[in-house]
């Protein structure tokens, strides 16, 4: 083999590898977008199989209840959602790599947020209304607060890596969970009891919906790279 020939073939082999990141790049964070759009179908399609669910009043949580008729169609779906927000995490986590801190943290908080959502369907579910109380369903109020927090540390910290703008819509989106938070807390006592929660789930799904919808964005804006990044020392770079 000439030199010339062995020249192109190294320069073919090192594109191809290129190639690959670039597509596992780009699988992993579309995963971010693909979680969303399974969650809220999810979330439409359970409700629909539930007899008598309202989308007005009740939790999200109880589409998994321990025995409820959405339980067996959602349980394998939000596994499947669990495994695109990890693959996401990882993504992000990837992202950071040479780019700065912020994102690595982010990507870690993401793949934390992930494994702990596994156990949701798996080991922590709630009792359908009316068959619990609050000491029985705690474990899903505890990995319920986990969550919470793994997706606002996520937030706080993918703000800080991107662009201005992004940071103020961010903090935008940060006020509204918290505030719904704030109000779907008050609900807490009802819902434990097996009384009527009306508002309740419009509450939680602006909630839930307003960080699916900000994940969605934070992935859009790195497939895109257009977005200012951080670096470690606080210099911005165009990514």
């Amino acid at each position: 083999m000439t030199a010339i020939e062995m020249t192109r073939h190294r320069s073919g082999a090192r594109a191809q590898r290129v190639r690959s990141r670039s597509i596992a790049r780009q699988t992993l964070l579309a995963c971010g977008i693909l979680s969303g759009l399974l969650y809220v179908a999810t979330d439409v399609l359970g409700g629909l199989r539930y007899p008598g669910y309202s989308f007005n009043s009740q939790a999200i949580s109880e589409l998994m209840a321990i025995g409820a008729p959405s339980e067996t169609f959602v349980d394998p779906l939000f596994i499947v959602y669990g495994v695109f927000a990890l693959a996401f995490g990882a993504g992000v986590f990837r992202e950071g790599s040479g780019r700065g801190r912020a994102l690595r943290i982010t990507g870690v908080l993401l793949i934390g947020y992930a494994i702990a959502g596994f156990t949701g369907p798996t080991l922590f579910e709630m009792h359908q209304r009316g068959n619990g109380n609050h000491d029985t369903d705690m474990p899903h109020i505890v990995l319920t607060g986990v969550l919470v927090s793994f997706t606002l540390l996520s937030m706080a910290f993918g703000a800080a890596a991107l662009g201005w703008r992004f940071r103020v819509y961010s903090f935008l989106t940060l006020l509204i969970m918290i505030v719904m938070g704030v109000i779907s807390a008050s609900y807490g006592a009802r819902l434990a009891a097996g009384q009527p929660t009306p508002g309740f789930g419009i509450v939680e799904r602006i909630l839930v919906y307003s960080s699916l919808l900000w994940i969605a964005l934070f992935a859009l804006a790195l497939l895109r790279g257009q977005s200012v990044l951080r670096d470690d020392d606080g210099a911005f770079t165009n990514s």
